[in-house]
């Protein structure tokens, strides 16, 4: 469960970084130049959903592997 709520914590607080970043170059490039910016939310919400269904799956796979072995085995080998 610690690594499952690690992955979410993790992907949740990078999705939101990311969205920030782009947010603010896209009204960096939006005051720069003439190019209208378009906000999309229900495109952030599925970038960001498939963000944490990415890190749950990269972060409880590993887990549930080495949970599967023996940790003298799982400390020699992975």
């Amino acid at each position: 469960m610690q690594f499952l709520v690690e992955a979410i914590t993790l992907c949740l607080i990078g999705s939101l970084f990311g969205v920030a970043i782009g947010l603010g170059a896209g009204k960096l490039i939006s005051s720069l130049s003439e190019i209208p910016v378009l906000l999309n939310v229900p495109i952030i919400f599925i970038a960001m959903g498939s963000a944490v269904i990415v890190g749950i799956f990269f972060g409880f796979y590993p887990a549930r592997k080495a949970s599967l072995m023996s940790p003298i085995d799982a400390l020699r080998y992975e």
